[in-house]
């Protein structure tokens, strides 16, 4: 293996095709796909199954790559293949883990890849530094928050010593800690990092590269929750096409697409897109070994919230039930998907009359954010105007006003962090 010397743009590449391929960002045609569909009737090496699985990542056929990756592990270990061959089968079976939801078993997979990939280069290479990457993400979905900014925060600091700022490579590091941030209510650090790594990517990806589009959806959904709807807008104006192009109109991969359009159709008042939208995504979903436990339960939940905006609570207590189930059927757990759930229903039972049960569910979403959260994260004020509302229906007036004045202190922290950037654009 060639030594990393100083960043420079003639030294600083690695193999960026088997990165790009590792990691899931290959896109490859259903042609190639389907050449792969035929039973082998050959044995195959490790490397060759793992390719086979690849090939059905690529289009979200995680269930149907799962044998070929376990297949090539064993495989590895009973043929004593070389470490770093053992490495690689470890952590393309960590990602697909990680991407089926099955976040335990994703965890120990990447962790024992990890260590193993150490002792192959050095806890300061480029090769670490993307698996410190999937195990980032796997602590994310986990909703182990602290854990996923210092993982990947290691990982930026080990590409930056390789990279220069603007670099390429480091992009797709900078994109991750901006989702990280987002997921935390952090919406003016994650717009930075959003903001230094797109001039890049869209000049070395270019403007019609999946991967492109991919990060306009993500900053996408990062305006909706701010009101700025009309950005938000122009942005999956410029995605959806390029997206529609290469998987179909009707696509899975299409979901988080759809999630933010119909959020935006029905801040506008607009709920027949809105609803269309939201039954088009449970649809597409509907293969969750495929297109992954916690899609479904996005989709269910944001469908449960757009009934009880339409005042259908008997649908929206449906729904949320579904999302709950997906959550407690899955293999990992995703405290902060549940907490939102709870939420809804709780709203949707306050509508009902049962305010027991509301209180009950309330209490039960706020531990659950309280303790993957700082105090002032959104979510947290979503949960306590759920509790107003509750007290009010009950007559508990100065407890409602306790509740409202520190939803509405979070609101202003966010608003006035907020300030700077609005102004900027303005």
């Amino acid at each position: 293996m060639a030594r990393f010397g100083a960043p420079s743009r003639s030294r600083r590449k690695l193999n960026s095709t088997f990165l790009l391929i590792f990691f899931g960002s290959l896109v490859l045609s259903t042609g190639v796909a389907g050449a792969w569909a035929a039973p082998a009737k050959m044995s195959h090496s490790c490397g060759s199954l793992r390719s086979m699985a690849r090939v059905y990542m690529a289009s979200g056929g995680y269930e149907k790559a799962r044998p070929f990756l376990e297949r090539a592990l064993n495989l590895a270990k009973k043929t004593n293949a070389s470490d770093s061959e053992v490495c690689a089968c470890m952590l393309d079976l960590a990602y697909l883990y990680k991407n089926q939801g099955k976040l335990a078993e994703a965890e120990t997979t990447c962790r024992s890849g990890l260590e193993l990939q150490e002792k192959l280069y050095s806890q300061s290479h480029p090769y670490v530094a993307y698996t410190l990457r999937i195990l980032s993400e796997i602590y994310q979905k986990q909703s182990r928050y602290q854990e996923a900014v210092e993982t990947l925060d290691r990982a930026i600091t080990v590409m930056r010593e390789y990279n220069l700022e603007d670099d390429p490579d480091l992009a797709p590091f900078k994109v991750d800690m901006a989702r990280l941030l987002a997921a935390q209510g952090d919406y003016v650090n994650a717009e930075s990092y959003f903001k230094k790594a797109i001039a890049t990517i869209e000049n070395n990806y270019g403007p019609d590269h999946l991967y492109t589009t991919r990060v306009l959806c993500s900053i996408a959904a990062l305006y909706v929750p701010q009101e700025r709807y009309a950005e938000a807008e122009e942005l999956i104006s410029r995605a959806l096409p390029i997206q529609q192009q290469i998987y179909g109109p009707d696509h899975r991969f299409l979901v988080p697409l759809w999630l933010v359009m119909s959020s935006i159709y029905e801040a506008r008042g607009d709920m027949v897109n809105a609803k269309k939208l939201l039954e088009k995504s449970l649809a597409a979903v509907g293969n969750p070994a495929d297109s992954g436990h916690m899609v479904e339960c996005d989709v269910l939940s944001r469908l449960g919230q757009f009934y009880i905006s339409s005042k259908k609570y008997n649908r929206a207590e449906d729904v949320l039930q579904r999302a709950l189930e997906v959550l407690e059927n899955s293999n990992g757990a995703d405290s902060e998907r549940e907490a939102v759930a709870l939420n809804s229903l709780a709203k949707v039972y306050i509508n009902q009359g049962k305010y027991s049960e509301a209180q009950s569910l309330c209490l039960r979403a706020l531990d659950i954010l309280e303790n993957i959260f700082d105090e002032y994260h959104p979510n947290v004020a979503d949960v306590l105007e759920t509790q107003v509302q509750l007290n009010r229906e009950t007559g508990n007036m100065a407890e409602a006003a306790r509740l409202q004045q520190r939803a509405e202190e979070i609101r202003v922290r966010k608003r006035v962090a907020y300030a700077p950037i609005a102004q900027a654009v303005e």
